[in-house]
C-alpha cells in the first residue's frame, strides 16, 4: 500500500503554485505573440496538447496503470474531451482578439458557473454567501469590461472585440460542465488516465477539425522566426507548467492553496503590458481586482 505523500511546507507550496500559474499565463502570453505572427488556432493548440500527451503517455506507462474504462464511463469521458477541446479553441480565440488579461479574468470566472451550473443540475442552490460573490463578480465583469463606454458606442465597434469577450465566457462555461462530468459522472476513473484519455480526444479533435478546414487558417504555420519562438514557448510552457502541476498535485494541499492560482490573470497583465504592449484602462484595472476578489472569496469557502 503506498504512503499518502508528505504535503509541502506551506511557503513551498505557495511558492510551486505561484510559479505554475505564472508560466500558464506566460503560455497564453506566447500563444498571443505566436498568433499575431502567423500561427494557426489549431495548430497552436495541436503543438501543446500534443506534447502535454506525451508527458501524460509517459506518467500512465511510469504508474503502470490501465487504460480500461469503468462500466458506464466511455460516454462522459468523451464528451470531457470535448467540452475541454472547445475550451481550447474558444480560450485561445479570445486570447487572439482582446487582451491575454482580460481573456484570462472572464475565463477564470468558472468556479462562479460551476455553483450554477450545479444547481441547475440538480444540486444545491446557492447558499446567500455564494449568491452574494456571484453579484460581486459581475459588477467587477461590467467594470472589467467596461460595459458602460462600450454600450454607448464609444471605442466599442471593433467586432474583434465583442467576439473575444463571447469567445472567453464560452470558455469559461464548457469548463465548469467539464469540472461538474469529472466530478460527477468520472469519479471512479483514476486522474492520470482520465487526464490522459481527455488529451488524447483534443488532440484527435483538432487534428480532425484542422484536416476538414472547419477553422480557416487553423493550421497556418508561423511567419518568421518570432512566430516560431512563439509557438515554441507555448508548448514549453504549458508543458512545464501541466507536469509540475500534476506532479506536486498531491503534495500542495490545494483545498487551502488553490486561491494563489489566481495570479494567472495579473501575471498575464505584467506579462501582457511588458512584451505585447498591452494595457487595460483604470476602471478596467478596478474591476478586475474585484473579480479576483470574489474568485478568492468562494475559493476559501466550503
Amino acid at each position: 500500500m503506498n504512503a499518502t505523500p508528505a504535503l509541502f511546507p506551506r511557503h513551498i507550496a505557495i511558492f510551486v503554485i505561484m510559479g505554475v500559474a505564472c508560466a500558464f499565463a506566460a503560455n497564453h502570453v506566447a500563444a498571443r505573440f505566436a498568433f499575431d505572427h502567423g500561427a494557426g488556432l489549431l495548430l497552436a493548440i495541436l503543438c501543446r496538447s500534443g506534447a502535454t500527451l506525451l508527458v501524460l503517455a509517459g506518467l500512465v506507462w511510469w504508474q503502470r496503470e490501465t487504460l480500461r474504462l469503468p462500466p458506464g464511463t466511455a460516454g462522459w469521458q468523451l464528451l470531457l474531451g470535448l467540452l475541454i477541446a472547445v475550451q481550447s479553441l474558444c480560450l485561445y480565440s479570445a486570447v487572439a482578439r482582446i487582451p491575454v488579461a482580460l481573456a484570462l479574468l472572464i475565463s477564470n470566472t468558472f468556479p462562479i458557473l460551476l455553483a450554477l451550473i450545479t444547481w441547475v443540475l440538480g444540486g444545491q442552490p446557492p447558499s446567500k454567501r455564494t449568491a452574494a460573490i456571484m453579484a460581486v463578480c459581475l459588477v467587477g465583469l461590467v467594470l472589467v469590461l467596461d460595459l458602460p463606454t462600450r454600450l454607448a458606442g464609444v471605442d466599442g465597434s471593433d467586432p474583434r472585440w465583442w467576439a473575444g469577450v463571447a469567445f472567453a465566457m464560452v470558455a469559461a462555461t464548457v469548463f465548469a460542465l467539464g469540472l461538474w462530468i469529472t466530478d460527477h459522472k468520472l469519479k471512479s476513473l483514476r486522474g492520470p488516465v482520465r487526464s490522459f484519455m481527455t488529451m488524447a480526444i483534443v488532440v484527435s479533435s483538432m487534428g480532425l477539425a484542422g484536416a476538414a478546414g472547419l477553422v480557416p487558417g487553423g493550421m497556418s504555420w508561423p511567419e518568421g522566426t518570432p512566430g516560431w519562438v512563439g509557438l515554441a514557448s507555448l508548448m514549453l510552457l504549458y508543458g512545464v507548467a501541466f507536469s509540475v502541476l500534476f506532479v506536486t498535485l498531491p503534495r500542495l494541499n490545494m483545498a487551502e492553496n488553490a486561491p494563489v492560482m489566481n495570479i494567472e490573470p495579473v501575471a498575464s497583465l505584467l506579462l501582457g503590458w511588458g512584451l505585447l504592449g498591452q494595457t487595460l484602462a483604470p476602471i478596467q484595472l478596478v474591476g478586475g481586482a474585484v473579480v479576483l476578489s470574489a474568485i478568492v472569496w468562494l475559493a476559501k469557502g466550503k
